[in-house]
């Protein structure tokens, strides 16, 4: 890049168009193409050619023409659009949940976070961006391709390797704890997992997790769900879980014609939260008991890691 603004700043994702910026370019049928813009350089579609030179140096916001007179509007992406069109390894994590985690994980400036499961990296930029500078994140992967392909979405995004990321290759529990065991990722104010058995590493996270830090935990399924939460209150060391899913639905807009869009983004995955309790902290009996049958014979509980006591229903 030729700019000398830090790509993570406020400047950055502001002002006027400089050589290095990524462009969005949208037709008059709502198609979207997003370039990175070079002087001299020259962008072709079967509508025609856009020069850089005619964005670079005029504000946000603009319309430009192409050669055969086709217009298109120009600003620069969102996180969202392009987090939707990024090269995936994995499937992502949608905008409409990546805001959810930040929302309900109470992502702050400074804060000292950990993701387990990158996929293509499109919560990470979530996460980075509301850390900020000043916090940390740290990512676990445990597979080196997916990896790659985060790490270059990542950068990407942020024009350079963000300061506040570390990504690391492997599996979370071993690899964590030989971490620690090192002086390193010791302590966590949130922590968030996205993976296939997120209940294997609850005791990990536990040792790791600062009293009071927030876990927010994504899974697609209800038996993962199911998993997830009775692993939680069996630690003894969470509060109570809570679940949710999002669904958004957006509407169409033209004149009188005013009624929801007949597409909308449903299910796509359920955000399960907890905060860490104090180091020798028992929950008083939760007053709601489980029905008849709640738990089958087929159903083994985990058990309570050692010294601590289960929590009771």
């Amino acid at each position: 890049m030729t700019s000398q603004l830090a790509p993570t700043g406020a400047d950055f994702r502001r002002g006027e168009f400089r050589e290095g910026d990524r462009v969005q370019l949208t037709d008059p049928k709502k198609r979207m193409h997003t370039i990175t813009l070079g002087a001299g350089k020259a962008f072709h579609t079967s509508k025609g050619a856009i020069e850089h030179d005619s964005i670079i140096g005029r504000p946000e916001g603009i319309v430009v023409s192409s050669t055969m007179g086709v217009t298109y509007l120009a600003v620069r992406p969102l996180l969202s659009d392009f987090v939707l069109a990024m090269p995936r390894g994995a499937t992502i994590v949608y905008p409409k949940d990546a805001a959810m985690i930040v929302g309900i994980g109470d992502i702050f400036p400074g804060a000292r976070v950990l993701e387990a499961g990158v996929g293509s990296g499109a919560l990470s930029c979530s996460l980075l961006r509301a850390v900020g500078d000043s916090g940390r994140v740290s990512s676990y992967e445990r597979r080196e391709d997916f990896a790659a392909v985060a790490a270059h979405n990542i950068e990407l995004f942020f024009g350079e390797p963000h300061p506040a990321h570390t990504l690391t290759v492997g599996d979370l529990t071993p690899t964590l704890r030989e971490r620690n065991a090192q002086g390193i990722d010791t302590e966590f104010d949130r922590v968030v997992l996205d993976m296939l058995a997120p209940w294997d590493c609850i005791p990990a996270v536990s040792e790791v997790m600062v009293a009071g830090g927030v876990l927010v935990v994504y899974v697609a399924t209800t038996t993962q769900l199911s998993r997830t939460v009775e692993t939680l209150r069996t630690d003894g060391r969470w509060t109570e879980p809570q679940a949710l899913e999002t669904m958004l639905r957006t509407w169409h807009l033209e004149g009188l014609a005013v009624r929801p869009e007949h597409r909308m983004n449903g299910h796509t995955g359920f955000l399960v939260s907890s905060r860490r309790l104090a180091d020798g902290t028992v929950l008083p009996p939760r007053r709601t008991r489980p029905s008849k049958g709640a738990y089958g014979e087929d159903y083994e509980l985990p058990a309570a890691p050692a010294g601590v006591p289960p929590v009771s229903s």
